[in-house]
């Protein structure tokens, strides 16, 4: 169930079933519906000396608890890409991996608020081109939201005052038409909200689903939900959060200056670039993953899309569990190499941390192309 709690004067609108409507793959990439995926990858390593994760603190005790999206590092202005020479003053929207709320403790339902502001933001794409990423509340992919099972989620949404475009945000975790979309959608300077019931434990997909919702969604507008189980995960030492996107440009792969996006592209599946974590070396010379050998490392992967699967696989290890299509509570699988993940999915996966070094995951395609090493793009082949 959802609650509209837009109109001030009014008691809060509950939303039937019968505003749902049917969606073909065709309307979603042209902007009618959205259908992404959520889904959670963990992994975790046996730890043969436990350290624990900075960040790993209880949560909040049951009332009102907090935003559970995390503290990001700084803020946006603080937070520069100092690869590129050319523009070291530009803004960044790379999402750290290691921000990801501190495990529930709690085992009571509690009412959890979330802030998210849409933001539309010029921010480098490589060391030599800049892009108009849509971003919820300044990065690629948005905020990682932590709850549990039972808990209130009180969404308020703020589309900032100089965005071009009007936005929203459907949560996957949400039981409702819509996930929310529909309660949220806000011109600029605008502000919505709604709350809905966490019912399902898992890991899900959220996005923009403003038509045309397959663009917002390349434009960066996507994150993840954690919804934990009512006796929360198995603790580990270090947890990352990693989301694969697609980004689709007039201008060919390895093009300087402003990039712009390509609608044609976009409907045609034609990406320039694949990423991980909004930009092009996010994850190697940005925010590398580093374990100590012996830590118990857990994953949460998605991917935004909005189009293509990923292969997910980290160089030299192997994930001891990998729990599909976003649960939490199915049995794993064991000693899997790599897994493969479809837009909108997700999963957390574990890792026995058996060597020293940064983790370095790779995406494998089945398709023509070149493949490129961890958030470095891949442009396709020619058909």
């Amino acid at each position: 169930m959802i609650e509209n709690q837009n109109n001030k004067n009014q008691m809060p609108r509950t939303i039937s079933r019968e505003d749902e409507f049917s969606l073909s793959r065709r309307s979603l990439l042209v902007g009618s519906a959205s259908a992404t995926f959520g889904g959670l990858m963990t992994a975790e390593a046996m730890a043969q000396s436990g350290h624990p994760a900075p960040g790993q603190a209880a949560s909040s005790a049951p009332g009102m608890a907090g935003a559970a999206h995390g503290n990001h590092s700084g803020s946006l202005s603080n937070r520069l890409y100092s690869v590129n020479p050319v523009h070291a003053d530009m803004a960044d929207i790379a999402e750290n991996p290691t921000n990801v709320p501190p495990p529930i403790t709690r085992r009571e339902p509690a009412t959890v608020r979330v802030d998210l502001e849409t933001k539309e933001i010029e921010a480098h794409l490589d060391e030599k081109s800049t892009f108009r990423f849509w971003t919820f509340n300044g990065t690629v992919p948005g905020p990682f939201v932590r709850v549990r099972v039972g808990d209130t989620v009180e969404v308020h949404m703020k589309n900032a005052e100089d965005s071009w475009m009007m936005h929203n945000v459907d949560f996957h975790a949400c039981t409702g038409p819509g996930g929310g979309a529909g309660a949220t959608t806000a011109g600029p300077g605008e502000e919505k909200s709604f709350t809905f019931k966490a019912l399902n434990p898992g890991i899900f997909v959220y996005h923009c689903a403003v038509p045309p919702v397959a663009l917002h969604i390349a434009n960066g507008m996507y994150g993840l939900i954690l919804v934990e189980p009512e006796d929360g995960l198995s603790p580990v030492d270090r947890e990352f959060y990693v989301m694969q996107g697609e980004i689709y440009t007039e201008q060919p792969f390895g093009s300087s200056g402003l990039i712009t996006e390509s609608y044609e592209k976009l409907l045609n599946e034609r990406p320039e670039y694949f990423v991980f974590n909004g930009h092009v070396g996010a994850l190697t010379e940005h925010y590398p993953l580093k374990a100590q050998v012996g830590e118990r490392v857990r994953i949460y992967f998605g991917v935004g899309g909005p189009n293509y699967t990923s292969g997910f696989h980290v160089i030299g290890e192997i994930f001891d569990r990998a729990y599909q299509l976003g649960s939490v509570t199915s049995p794993p699988h064991h000693g899997c190499p790599e897994h493969h993940r479809p837009a909108g999915f997700g999963e957390h996966r574990r890792i026995q941390v058996r060597g020293s070094g940064t983790l370095r995951p790779r995406r494998s395609r089945p398709v023509a192309g070149r493949a490129r090493a961890f958030g470095i793009p891949h442009r396709r082949g020619a058909r």
